[in-house]
C-alpha cells in the first residue's frame, strides 16, 4: 500500500497518531522535500518517528515514481507530505501512478497553509484563487499571477499568495552542462514578493496591487514564533519577518469588521492601518 501521510506544517510533533502509526509500520519511508519544508532538520523527524527518512526531490518524484512504489504491492511505503498530501498536483499524479499499477492507497490527512492562513482571523470562504510567486530574474518576470489576483479583486476575496522556494536547483549553466552541482537553498520573503507586485502593478496600472493596498505577510505559521504582520504593500515590502517560510494574503473588499479587528492587533503601524482601513473601505 501507498501511504500519503500529511507532516503538518512546523515540527515533528504535528503528524497526527494515526499517521505516525502508519510511518512506524512501514517498510519504506519517503519525504518528500520541494514543494514545501518543515521548520526542522531531517533527523529530529527521524528520532521522533523512530524510521530512517528517504529524501524524495522533484527528479525522484516526477521521473522516477516507480522507484518509490517499489514493493507497495506487497508491504507499506510511507510518503510523507509537509502540509496535507494533497496541497501539490504532483501528488495526485503519484495516486495515479499507484492505481496503474493496482497498488491500494490510503491518505492521511493534516492542516495545511490553505486552512491554516485563517489564523491571521480572515474568514476561509472569503478567499478566492490562490496564486504562487516566483522568484524574478533578470530576463524572467511573470506576471500571470496579476490576472488571478484582478479576478480576485474584482469580487471581493482575498488572495492567499504562496512564496518560491528554491531547493536542489541547477544553475542554467550547470543544467546545460549536466554537471550535478546544485545552488543554495533559497526561500522568498514577504518582503520580496511585496517588492515584485509592486513592480507588476507599476507596469499595468490597474490599481490591483499597489503601494497602499492591504495585505497581510505571515512567517512559519502553526510554530511557536509565528509571525504576522499587517500594512500595505509599500509597507511590507521594507518589514522583515525574519526565518522562512513565509506566505502573503492581499485583502479583498469583502473584508468584514470583524476580521479587521481581528488583524488590527498585528499592524506594523496602528494609527497608518486605521488611515489605509478607511480608505479601503470606502
Amino acid at each position: 500500500m501507498l501511504c500519503l501521510i500529511g507532516l503538518g506544517l512546523a515540527d515533528e510533533t504535528d503528524v497526527t497518531v494515526k499517521g505516525l502509526e502508519m510511518i512506524r509500520k512501514a517498510s519504506k519511508v519517503y519525504l518528500e522535500a520541494y514543494t514545501s519544508l518543515l521548520l526542522v532538520e531531517t533527523q529530529r523527524l527521524e528520532a521522533y518517528y523512530g524510521r530512517s527518512i528517504i529524501i524524495a526531490d522533484r527528479e525522484m518524484v516526477e521521473s522516477s515514481s516507480d522507484e518509490i512504489l517499489a514493493g507497495a504491492d506487497t508491504s507499506d511505503v510511507a510518503f510523507l507530505v509537509v502540509g496535507d498530501p494533497f496541497g501539490a498536483t504532483t501528488h495526485a499524479d503519484l495516486v495515479l501512478r499507484a492505481r496503474e499499477l493496482k497498488i491500494p492507497v490510503q491518505c492521511v490527512h493534516n492542516t495545511s497553509i490553505m486552512s491554516a492562513i485563517g489564523a491571521t482571523g480572515l474568514q476561509l470562504y472569503n478567499f478566492g484563487q490562490t496564486v504562487s510567486m516566483v522568484f524574478f530574474t533578470e530576463t524572467w518576470r511573470p506576471s500571470s499571477f496579476y490576472d488571478r489576483l484582478k479576478e480576485n479583486h474584482h469580487v471581493g476575496l482575498h488572495t492567499l499568495i504562496l512564496l518560491d522556494i528554491k531547493v536542489k536547483e541547477q544553475s542554467l549553466e550547470n543544467l546545460a552542462r549536466g554537471r550535478k552541482i546544485f545552488e543554495p537553498p533559497r526561500f522568498m520573503t514577504v518582503a520580496q514578493c511585496a517588492s515584485q507586485m509592486l513592480e507588476i502593478e507599476a507596469e499595468k496600472g490597474e490599481g490591483i496591487c499597489g503601494p497602499e493596498t492591504l495585505a497581510i505577510g505571515v512567517a512559519r505559521i502553526g510554530s511557536q514564533d509565528q509571525k504576522m504582520a499587517a500594512g500595505t504593500l509599500k509597507q511590507l515590502s521594507e518589514f522583515d519577518m525574519g526565518p522562512p517560510l513565509h506566505s502573503l494574503v492581499l485583502l479583498g473588499s469583502r473584508t468584514h469588521e470583524l476580521e479587521r479587528d481581528f488583524i488590527r492587533d498585528f499592524a506594523i503601524d496602528t494609527q497608518f492601518f486605521d488611515s489605509a482601513w478607511r480608505a479601503f473601505a470606502q
